[in-house]
């Protein structure tokens, strides 16, 4: 699976939010060794609210909306995340339920990494591993920085 049309997305998308690793194109390889893509067709669900399973996804191609169920059929929306972008970041941090519910709008290619396959390869790779999370914790910053900005809650 080469991981470079991943890389593209990522170096190119242009958002607050973006993720930012600084890693080259065969520090990507190497990571892309300790993840998995898949594909998802438009309306398959990503993540589900209040799910505890552990992985953050980062999308090749094709659009996901974030939201978060009300009452009934009501959702909240969130965000639309666009190629290059990561969802799912908190869960490579904290035991938390998921905070929000993912679907694909499109068809989409997602890239998705365990916090048990993080985990190995930080072992092998450190240095690599905290230029990772650096990168996703910035994102989980600068969405906290935003929805703090338009009055939502934190959490």
């Amino acid at each position: 699976m080469p991981v470079e049309n991943l890389l593209q997305a990522v170096q190119t998308l242009n958002a607050d939010d973006a993720f930012r690793a600084r890693l080259d194109a065969g520090q990507w390889r190497q990571l892309s060794a300790f993840m998995q893509q898949f594909k998802l067709r438009a309306g398959d669900t990503l993540i589900r609210y209040r799910d505890m399973d552990r992985v953050m996804y980062l999308l090749e191609s094709g659009t996901l909306q974030v939201y978060v169920p009300d009452s009934g059929p009501a959702r909240r929306p969130v965000a639309i995340l666009r190629p290059g972008a990561v969802v799912g970041e908190p869960t490579l941090f904290g035991e938390t339920p998921r905070m929000a519910q993912v679907e694909a709008m499109s068809p989409s290619v997602i890239w998705g990494l365990t916090r048990n396959r993080f985990d190995e390869f930080a072992q092998r790779q450190p240095e690599m591993a905290l230029e990772f999370l650096r990168a996703a914790g910035s994102v989980m910053a600068e969405r906290m920085r935003a929805n703090l900005e338009r009055g939502m809650p934190a959490a």
